[in-house]
């Protein structure tokens, strides 16, 4: 099993990457810690708290992470996810809670106790993980790599520029793009072909319980492309799992932090400023009819966990 932090902003797409990482059994998610980003972060907390209730997977730890982002101002988007970030469907009552420790001291403990470096997964906005590397600059060495939904080379989808991850708190993406700590950069220029299909969707809402429960929020999903529905978070549990599915390049990548281009990802894509210095691992394309394929395979496994199994 892969051991995991995963640090998340449920939100649809990052409720179906959960459910996948609860469920998997090649993935020990060590921690969940929630962030401000889709919807607030108390939304996000307990949304964490939602699904793994719904998947019986309670002894995996939540800690409530920030509020808001470094420097700007916090917007979510409750008018893609709705106004719980999770609507559609009626979750069983939670019965458990977040930790009393907040989610960067909660991460700080469990790499301060790892045997050895530790992935850190990121589907929201990297708050939470750039407050890690500036109060805790000793454990840097114990991340092996963050895997983070986010960024774009090939134009954004709350700006010209900028994908909604980086343009939430782009100073805290900078922090996280400075750090040296290796990055695997799984933005829009694959996750809007990753597309599930409409008809793929339709199938799932009939494979059981949990298939039943995604259909629900997926359907209620505010985010489409011409062909079907990108599951963006989906791609970092995937890319974990299936890294073979991804082509990708290594770059340079600078965050833009102000002005018109807040948020934008750059790429040193010719070699002009960065001297041949790579800090990210970018994916640039992926193979789609593996994804889809191996997302339906992934519901009959969730069905074993979740509550009302059938």
């Amino acid at each position: 099993m892969t051991p995991i932090i995963l640090d998340m902003d449920p939100g649809i797409d990052d409720a179906v990457a959960l459910s996948i990482a609860l469920t998997n059994p090649e993935i020990d998610i060590k921690l969940l810690t929630s962030v401000a980003g889709n919807v607030s972060v108390d939304k996000t907390t307990i949304n964490l708290l939602k699904l793994t209730t719904f998947f019986k997977q309670t002894q995996v730890p939540v800690a409530r992470g920030a509020a808001a982002p470094l420097k700007k101002a916090f917007v979510d988007a409750s008018y893609i996810h709705g106004a719980s970030g999770m609507p559609g469907y009626e979750f069983p009552t939670v019965t458990t809670q977040a930790l009393p420790t907040d989610a960067v001291n909660a991460m700080a403990k469990v790499l301060s106790e790892t045997p050895e470096p530790m992935t850190i997964v990121a589907t929201g906005s990297y708050t939470n993980i750039a407050l890690l590397i500036q109060n805790h600059p000793e454990l840097i060495s114990q991340i092996k790599e963050f895997v983070l939904m986010g960024g774009s080379l090939s134009g954004g989808n709350v700006s010209s520029v900028a994908e909604f991850n980086i343009f939430t708190d782009p100073d805290a993406a900078a922090v996280v793009f400075k750090s040296g700590i290796p990055i695997v950069m799984i933005g829009l220029d694959v996750t809007l072909k990753a597309l599930l299909s409409l008809d793929t969707i339709d199938a799932v809402a009939n494979i059981g319980e949990a298939g039943n429960m995604l259909h629900k929020l997926m359907t209620a999903y505010g985010d489409s492309e011409p062909g079907g529905k990108p599951m963006h978070d989906v791609n970092t549990i995937c890319y974990l799992l299936n890294p073979e599915f991804y082509t990708t390049k290594d770059y340079w990548v600078d965050v833009i932090t102000d002005g018109p281009a807040a948020g934008a990802t750059v790429a040193d894509t010719q070699n002009r400023w960065s001297n041949g210095k790579i800090n990210a691992k970018v994916a640039i394309n992926i193979d789609t009819q593996a994804f889809e394929k191996w997302f339906i395979e992934q519901i009959p496994v969730m069905n074993q966990y979740c509550e009302g199994a059938i």
